[in-house]
């Protein structure tokens, strides 16, 4: 199982997000909103943000971090052919990172986006052993 999270599967471009936000679906959780649309490359790509309002500049990097993170552990199990957006709201700033990973992996697998063979919501789930 490769737990990467290389340049190939990450937004990187104002447009596509800008694309996701406008024109896709969302999923609100307690601690993130999950943006989301059907590919039009049919590639999986992720991409995550923190809102300039909710911190300043040294919380914003702690909160995507988080955020990363807990897309890197679900990527394995995310359907292809799906652009996703995670936004982290400002509760979520003052927590820990598994926190906001099962708050991640419960919002897409409430939209159906993870796999069926999705493991659940385990935070150690790329250790080995």
């Amino acid at each position: 199982m490769d737990f990467g999270f290389s340049s190939d599967v990450r937004l990187k471009s104002g447009w596509q997000f800008d694309l996701v936000f406008r024109t896709g679906r969302r999923e609100m959780g307690c601690l993130v909103r999950i943006f989301f649309l059907d590919a039009p490359d049919s590639h999986t790509r992720v991409g995550v943000t923190v809102g300039r309002k909710i911190a300043n500049a040294v919380n914003r990097a702690r909160g995507r971090r988080m955020l990363r993170e807990s897309f890197r552990r679900l990527l394995p199990w995310i359907k292809d052919g799906v652009w996703i957006v995670g936004s982290l709201r400002e509760s979520a700033l003052d927590l820990t990172a598994p926190d906001i990973y099962l708050d991640t992996a419960r919002s897409l697998k409430r939209r159906g986006l993870l796999r069926a063979d999705f493991p659940g919501t385990n935070w150690n789930v790329d250790r080995a052993g």
